[in-house]
């Protein structure tokens, strides 16, 4: 494996690993999710347990390589998805319960992080090139 490849590989890891974490917390401590669901939105519970799961099985997902191109969309298309959520914590000062305080600051860097981790997901599972194998579309 070339270095980039290797670092590349390296970071799919990392990202699936925290997404079958996170996924996870969702089931562990929902009750920060769910202080963080918009108003406007309907059936919070269902839908904070509901992206649990799919976080999990995306995650997941990433660790085999006929799957990962599909699990990468998903992950960003998730991305997208909960990127309200985050905006609302952001601009509604939202605390959510067992994280102690979070500052005005760390919320919207929690905001300007989304489009850095669809970039990430793109990288770790981007297709192959014509001609490739699949592993190869770490790099």
């Amino acid at each position: 494996m070339k270095p980039l490849e290797l670092i590349l590989a390296g970071l799919r890891v990392l990202l699936a690993i925290a997404m079958v974490f996170a996924g996870t917390m969702h089931f562990l401590n929902p009750d920060f999710f769910l202080a963080i669901m918009p108003d406007y939105l309907p059936l919070h519970a269902a839908a904070v347990y509901l992206s649990g799961v799919v976080e999990i099985g995306l995650g997941v997902a990433l660790f085999v390589p006929a799957t990962r191109t599909w699990a990468g969309w998903g992950l960003i298309s998730l991305f997208l998805a909960v990127w309200p959520a985050n905006i609302w914590m952001a601009t509604e000062g939202i605390q959510p319960p067992g994280v102690g305080a979070v500052s005005p600051t760390a919320a919207w860097v929690r905001v300007a992080f989304q489009p850095v981790l669809m970039l990430w997901v793109w990288a770790v599972s981007r297709p192959a090139k014509a001609g490739e194998p699949q592993e190869r579309a770490v790099g």
